[in-house]
Formats: C-alpha cells, sequence, structure tokens
C-alpha cells in the first residue's frame, strides 16, 4: 500500500469510527432514556384531547428510532463513498456491516458492494406520520388489549412458541403469537425494522429509494402504497391509512 493510499484509508476510517461511537452513544442514551409508560387513553372521554395525547406521546418515541437509523444510514454511505473511490473496506469496517446486516436480516454479505447497496435501500428512516396512522389504526389509538397489556401498537405477530400471547379468536391450525415488547420503544424499532427488512416491503422500499434519488422529500404520503401487503384488507387499509394521515396531519408535534 502506498503512503496516498494509507493516507486516504486514515481519513475514512475515523469518521466511521467516530459514527460508530455516535451510534453507539445515541442507542445507550435512547436505552438508559426513561420513556413514561403509555398514558391511559382510554380514561380521556374527549376524543380530541385523546388523540392529541397520544400522538405527544409516541412522536418523540418515533423520532429517537429514525435519529438511530440515520446514524446507520451515515455509516453505509461512507462505506458506499470508500468502494466508489476504488478502495477496500477496513476490518472495522467489515465487522460493523456484517452487524448492521444481521439487524437488517440481509443473509449474503460475500458481495460486500452488492451487501453495501442492499443495505442502502434497507437503512432508510420510516415517516413519523407513517408510524403513527398505522399505530393509530392497529392498537385504537393505544387503548387496544395488546397495547396497553403488551406494548404492542402495530399488531406485530411473532412465531415461536411463548414468543408472544395467543389471540383468543386465532383461528385453528394459526401457529402466530401477537408480540409483547418490553416498552413502545421497542415495538416501534421493531415496526420500522419490519417494514426495512420483510419483502412484503420492497416496494415501499423502492419508492423510497426513488424519491432519494430524486432527491424528494420521503413523505407518509409517498410510502403508504408500499403498504398493501400488511394488511389481509389490502387496498381498504392503505386507504385507511392515507386517510388517517391527512385527518391527523395538524396532530403531529412540532419540533422544538
Amino acid at each position: 500500500m502506498t503512503n496516498v493510499s494509507r493516507q486516504r484509508q486514515h481519513r475514512q476510517t475515523a469518521p466511521g469510527v467516530a459514527l460508530l461511537l455516535s451510534i453507539y452513544l445515541l442507542t445507550l442514551v435512547g436505552c438508559s432514556q426513561k420513556i413514561e409508560p403509555m398514558p391511559d387513553l382510554a380514561a380521556i372521554d374527549d376524543v380530541n384531547l385523546m388523540k392529541q395525547t397520544f400522538y405527544d406521546y409516541l412522536t418523540p418515541i418515533a423520532r429517537q428510532q429514525n435519529s438511530i437509523i440515520e446514524e446507520q444510514r451515515a455509516l453505509v454511505k461512507g462505506w458506499r463513498d470508500t468502494l466508489a473511490s476504488g478502495d477496500e473496506l477496513g476490518w472495522l469496517a467489515k465487522r460493523r456491516l456484517k452487524d448492521l446486516a444481521t439487524t437488517y436480516e440481509l443473509d449474503d454479505v460475500a458481495q460486500t458492494a452488492n451487501a453495501v447497496d442492499e443495505l442502502w435501500l434497507r437503512v432508510d428512516i420510516v415517516p413519523v406520520q407513517l408510524a403513527l396512522a398505522q399505530a393509530a389504526i392497529e392498537s385504537g389509538w393505544g387503548r387496544s388489549r395488546f397495547a396497553v397489556d403488551y406494548n404492542n401498537l402495530f399488531g406485530q405477530w411473532c412465531y415461536q412458541p411463548g414468543c408472544g400471547v395467543i389471540p383468543k379468536r386465532r383461528p385453528d391450525g394459526m401457529k402466530h403469537e401477537v408480540a409483547k415488547f418490553d416498552s413502545v420503544s421497542e415495538s416501534v424499532r421493531r415496526y420500522m425494522n419490519n417494514l426495512n427488512t420483510h419483502p412484503r416491503y420492497v416496494h415501499l422500499r423502492e419508492l423510497r429509494a426513488q424519491a432519494r434519488q430524486a432527491n424528494r422529500p420521503v413523505t407518509a404520503t409517498l410510502l403508504t402504497p408500499g403498504l398493501l401487503g400488511y394488511s389481509e384488507r389490502g387496498e381498504v387499509y392503505v386507504e385507511e391509512v392515507a386517510t388517517m394521515i391527512r385527518r391527523n396531519e395538524s396532530l403531529v408535534p412540532k419540533r422544538g
């Protein structure tokens, strides 16, 4: 390796280390930060107040999870830039690449460039308004039994025996359980990860990538058509989410 190459590698590795530290600290803060239990929304008689309380509670949690994703995406961008310049990733970058590939359920990392390109599609934000709209629909504005007792706001299922709670009306022959989470924050994280990894949401990720390529904002309305596989109701569900977004846009707290 020439001196020029060594200098170039040093310049590219240092920001990567800084980003790793940033992600670690952000995750540590997210884990240690005390998040109050979800308010008793069923006890609020005023419907408008109940909805506002739900949005006020959930918005900062969704934004926090997106902040972690944005830090991860910055890492992936650094790897893309390194490969585009003709250099190889260093050992630390390759190790982090494997970790991130595991997080985003990417099995094949043998071809580094292909793995980085696929992570570029997966490691990206989920608009807060989309998360809020789906949470409101799936949890009945945070008042469902699964939301109150198990922090499950998005109707997430799991398939290992004992991983969650068996729904009372589960059809015969079905093996799924409704997932239970230690916190609402973990429910939000798993929901975003689901949209970013599951084959059903390839179209959602494609819509987001197209917006990025065209330098257009990634909005909830833009990604809603990518939710076709989220519910057995298909197009009806997609329209319900779109309507929820439109009607409740004013409830989303502004950044202060």
